[in-house]
């Protein structure tokens, strides 16, 4: 099966990008993202108990220890907004933040190898499988993947989970400061080989270094643009209602 999805394209100049997503099209200049202000809202179980999807939102993931906190905090400029630890599997419920008071930030636990039971990594994939299916107002879902590595299965796997479920997502490889640039380069052409082997075509992707703040404007704008042109679900279904 070939999957495919929206894909982002740019000029020569760098000047515009069209980005297309499953409820817009977006044809501009690269508008700029300020976080001005970030708010820790909730700690939730599962989706049920997240906060009302009255604004847009983007969440992120990834295997234990690839460095979600850090870009979160990196990408906020707050050094504790997201909590960082060296013990892998820290994160074990649904952490929502509000961002600029107009969208909200998701903080999701991550797969892999953290070390809990294998009952506890059955409710995380459960509870983490439940939000992105069922969360209305999620724009994209940062997948984030470690630069240090050859393409992994468990990450393969998952990116075409995601495309069987027509999740809409976003790769974002981190750590690009601890491997010369020449390997990090090898190993995301590596990883964007494997996926075209199910893939019709990539999706958006960015390398960031949450030490060198690499990519941070890039994927700051990236997320404006989504904010700026979320359609509320409630709205596309009373404009598909009056086609």
């Amino acid at each position: 099966m070939a999957y495919s999805l929206p894909s982002l394209r740019e000029n020569e100049n760098n000047f515009e990008q069209i980005v297309a997503l499953p409820h817009c099209i977006i044809v501009l200049p690269l508008p700029f993202m300020e976080v001005k202000s970030t708010e820790y809202l909730i700690s939730s179980p599962d989706v049920e108990s997240c906060p009302k999807g009255t604004l847009p939102e983007v969440a992120f993931i990834g295997r234990s220890n690839v460095g979600k906190s850090s870009l979160i905090n990196m990408l906020s400029n707050k050094k504790e907004l997201a909590k960082v630890s060296s013990s892998p599997g820290k994160t074990q419920m649904i952490n929502h933040f509000l961002i600029n008071k107009n969208m909200f930030w998701v903080d999701l636990p991550g797969y892999g190898f953290a070390k809990v039971s294998q009952t506890k990594r059955g409710t995380w994939t459960k509870m983490i499988w439940n939000y992105v299916e069922k969360r209305d107002n999620l724009q994209t879902l940062f997948v984030l993947i470690d630069s240090r590595h050859t393409p992994q299965r468990m990450d393969i796997d998952f990116v075409n989970k995601l495309g069987e479920k027509a999740i809409p997502f976003t790769l974002v490889f981190t750590k690009a400061d601890k491997e010369s640039q020449k390997e990090v380069s090898e190993h995301v052409s590596q990883f964007k080989k494997e996926l075209l082997k199910t893939w019709a075509e990539l999706p958006v992707i960015f390398v960031s270094s949450a030490v060198k703040r690499l990519a941070r404007k890039e994927i700051l704008e990236f997320i404006e643009q989504l904010r700026q042109h979320y359609i509320p679900a409630e709205k596309l279904k009373e404009q598909a209602e009056e086609k």
